[in-house]
């Protein structure tokens, strides 16, 4: 069973909410979330990850816009 963990998502519509992701062999969350908007994907938020402290393993996803 693959290990999970859960990480905020900041900005955007869906700001404050959290999500739960597997983490790869590395132990590291995937890069990117998507967020489907009212219409799916088309219309997705998408949220890139970010450190917020290495020697923890804490991370974030940080909104940068829509899909086109």
């Amino acid at each position: 069973m693959a290990t999970t963990v859960e990480i905020p998502l900041v900005g955007g519509t869906a700001d404050g909410e959290h999500v739960t992701v597997e983490l790869d062999p590395n132990d590291r969350p995937p890069l990117t979330h998507h967020r489907p908007g009212p219409d799916g994907l088309a219309q997705a938020e998408i949220y890139e990850l970010e450190s917020v402290d290495a020697e923890r393993q804490q991370w974030r996803y940080r909104w940068r816009g829509q899909a086109a």
